[in-house]
Formats: structure tokens, C-alpha cells, sequence
């Protein structure tokens, strides 16, 4: 499912319009970014939790040349989906 899929999904199951559906997808979205930013964790119960962890600093290959790399350390984004989830999603 593509973005305009789910907003048209949401504007169907809350009989709003596609723009409202849009905004509401919108809002969620940022508001799941900003608790990122501030707490680091996002937990939506029944669904799953959203949260950061860093990645350190290391030393990568080339795989063309095998010359050692440097890869910058960053802050990564991971998803992990609640157990009713899970259930419902292999029913």
C-alpha cells in the first residue's frame, strides 16, 4: 500500500475527504517524528514501537577495491511491531 492508497482508506473508513485524510496522516506522522526527537521511544500499544539507536563509527570494505572505508556514525530508526500485531497479521 502506497501513501495515496492509505490516505484513501482513512478518508473512506472516516468518511472525511482525501485532504483531511491527507492532514490527519500528516499530523500522525510528524507527531511520531517528534516524539522520536524528544523521547527517542514511541510506543503505540496493539501496534508496535518506533525507536532510535545509534549506530557507532566503523570501518567498512570496498567491495570493488577491498580498500578499507570509514563509515560516520548515525542515529537509525527502527520498528518494532507489537505481539497483536504479529498475531493478527500470520491469521
Amino acid at each position: 500500500m502506497i501513501h495515496s492508497e492509505l490516505v484513501a482508506s482513512i478518508a473512506e473508513k472516516l468518511d472525511v475527504s482525501t485532504k483531511e485524510a491527507s492532514a490527519a496522516l500528516s499530523a500522525v506522522t510528524e507527531s511520531i517524528v517528534e516524539g522520536l526527537k524528544k523521547d527517542r521511544k514511541v510506543a503505540l500499544s496493539g501496534f508496535g514501537t518506533f525507536a532510535l539507536s545509534d549506530r557507532p563509527a566503523r570501518t567498512g570494505r570496498n567491495p570493488q577495491t577491498g580498500e578499507p572505508v570509514e563509515i560516520k556514525a548515525r542515529t537509525a530508526a527502527a520498528f518494532k511491531p507489537a505481539t497483536a500485531l504479529k498475531d493478527t497479521v500470520n491469521k
